[in-house]
């Protein structure tokens, strides 16, 4: 089963930083995309 969930990511000073309301979880990253998939 998929399930969409919304994924905020923003600029920190040294990369990016994910995190998804819905579950009340961060990640981060030093691209967008790296932040992305280690919030998945």
């Amino acid at each position: 089963m998929n399930r969409r969930m919304i994924a905020l990511i923003g600029r920190e000073s040294d990369g990016y930083v994910s995190f998804c309301p819905e579950l009340d979880v961060a990640s981060q990253g030093s691209t967008v995309h790296e932040a992305r998939e280690n919030l998945r």
